[in-house]
């Protein structure tokens, strides 16, 4: 029986590199995304299927759950990708622009982690992985909303993996540090390889979803070599 895999903000980038690489594996994938017009080239490279899905709206995911329930039955793999943030100095920051970063960033989340676990725990099993950031462990000047939804969502997917994992669900937290290589950001040419290459990243994903339970990680962080940190 193939595994299914849910990827939640996809769109180009670190999650189209896990969508093609699940696929890969023999994976079935659903996509899920605020705007999914986009999606159609990547739903037809890994023979996937999108779904619409604002994850900050609870009747948003609960619709896509239920979906997911009639189109996929199980779920594997659940990844949560979505972020957002607003830049610029702290006593400037517009509090609804704030707000709804935080609610992309970690309140969706939880709806999400939630949701998900519903429905993981019944089977004891399944994996349940978080995309964060270096923001999540260090907050930078100027980026309050970012630092503020990383942690938290740090903090929920330790919490999780406190009370999940002796109950066989595997939870992990990416601490991705750096910038993401992408069409519209090339690594310099005198700095090769000074961008995370998408493609790895995604390597790392999957080799923590085939992880033994004897040995599971639940914080992984990935840096290009020349990062500081």
């Amino acid at each position: 029986m193939s595994e299914n895999a849910l990827i939640v903000g996809a769109g180009s980038g670190l999650s189209a590199s896990l969508a093609r690489l699940f696929a890969k594996q023999g994976m079935r994938v659903a996509l899920a995304a605020r705007q999914i017009d986009k999606l159609g080239a990547l739903c037809e490279d890994v023979d996937g299927k999108a779904y619409q899905c604002d994850s900050s709206k609870r009747d948003d995911v609960e619709q896509l759950f239920q979906n997911l329930d009639s189109d996929f039955g199980e779920l594997d793999t659940v990844v949560y990708n979505p972020s957002a943030r607003v830049r610029g100095p702290f006593i400037e920051l517009d509090p609804d622009e704030v707000q709804n970063a935080i609610q992309i960033t970690a309140y969706g989340a939880f709806l999400v982690a939630q949701a998900a676990l519903k429905r993981l725990s019944q089977r004891g099993k399944g994996n349940l992985l978080f995309t964060g950031a270096s923001a999540g462990v260090k907050g930078y000047p100027q980026s309050a909303s970012f630092a503020m939804g990383k942690f938290a969502l740090r903090g929920l997917a330790q919490s999780l993996a406190r009370e999940f994992h002796p109950q066989g669900i595997h939870i992990a937290h990416f601490v991705i540090d750096g910038g993401i290589r992408s069409d519209r950001r090339a690594d310099p040419p005198d700095r090769p390889d000074s961008l995370l290459d998408p493609d790895a990243i995604a390597e790392t994903y999957l080799h923590i979803i085939r992880q033994p339970r004897s040995a599971w990680t639940w914080e992984i962080e990935l840096r290009p070599w020349v990062e500081n940190f």
